[in-house]
């Protein structure tokens, strides 16, 4: 059988599956409009088979079309495997690695982390996104990204994945406030009725935080932030406490000058990891650029 397509032909395919928009789809993919859409065409003569209705107003995959698309997603991920496993060949930790990360570790951690894979691989190049969990974790299943640093208690795919560090949970509130006036561990039955500031749904540290402090019947405040910023800036300004993960008190307090108290055991807290596909042929690689991660985390106590 004569194979009458490119792997390039089907990028631009999902693409427009992706977006249903021929122009979107041409921006994403760095091309022409009319190129895109002459390449889309020889590709659904190669098949036989129509892969999208398009009109004025929009454009829809064809009944027949979404099978051949969702299995040419997973021909691209093998093929973009494929040219991994012939880097890794040659070195792994030469060459690009796409990790995303989320937005309650980064500007916490790749300063530091940055510099390390610096040192450590020289040659290696480090494309860093930053997003939410559950746009990284599909990033990760889709191959657009090699791995992710995400908390490993979210709701996650079927991953590998290495440790990089246990990330305690503590209270941040006025210094004035009734719940920062002792430095003993907090117990959870403290924040009873407690008013408490929470990040904004789609965040995992939010749905951690959330659950810990439900448990202690603790009143979730009608404010959502969007970050841990504007978290502590609106406690600073009085309303009521939060939590913040360990890994954010040495910008976060020093910045907004408040008072942080640990928690009694068994403590709030999650587990950072860098996770991968299981099927990545960059596994040792992924392995020692967690381990490169893990030597740079900031230590606390």
């Amino acid at each position: 059988m004569t194979i009458n397509f490119s792997l390039r032909q089907w990028e631009y395919a999902i693409a427009v599956a992706d977006l249903l928009s021929f122009r979107k789809a041409a921006e994403r993919c760095h091309v022409s409009q009319p190129s895109l859409s002459v390449q889309l065409q020889q590709l659904e003569g190669s098949l036989g088979v129509r892969l999208f209705e398009r009109d004025r107003r929009r454009v829809l995959v064809t009944v027949a079309g979404r099978p051949l698309i969702e299995r040419a997603r997973r021909m691209l991920i093998d093929a973009s495997d494929l040219m991994c496993a012939a880097r890794q060949a040659q070195d792994p930790l030469v060459g690009t690695m796409r990790i995303g990360v989320i937005p309650t570790v980064s500007p916490y951690l790749l300063p530091r982390a940055t510099a390390a894979l610096r040192a450590k691989f020289p040659r290696l190049i480090t494309e860093w996104t930053e997003d939410k969990t559950l746009a990284l974790s599909h990033s990760v299943e889709e191959g657009t990204l090699d791995a992710a640093l995400l908390a490993l208690e979210a709701k996650l795919g079927d991953f590998s994945h290495a440790t990089v560090a246990i990330d305690p949970f503590v209270l941040v509130a006025r210094p004035r406030d009734p719940l920062a006036s002792s430095p003993t561990p907090l117990r959870a039955d403290a924040l009873r009725n407690a008013d408490v500031l929470f990040l904004d749904d789609g965040h995992c540290f939010r749905e951690q935080a959330l659950a810990f402090c439900t448990k202690a019947k603790a009143h979730e405040l009608a404010f959502r932030a969007t970050s841990l910023p504007t978290l502590t800036q609106m406690v600073a300004g009085g309303s009521g406490v939060t939590l913040l993960p360990q890994l954010a008190v040495a910008t976060e307090v020093k910045r907004a000058k408040l008072r942080v108290r640990a928690f009694a055991d068994p403590a709030p807290h999650r587990t950072l990891a860098l996770v991968w596909r299981k099927q990545s042929p960059m596994v040792d690689a992924l392995r020692q650029i967690a381990g490169a991660i893990r030597d740079a985390y900031p230590q606390t106590g």
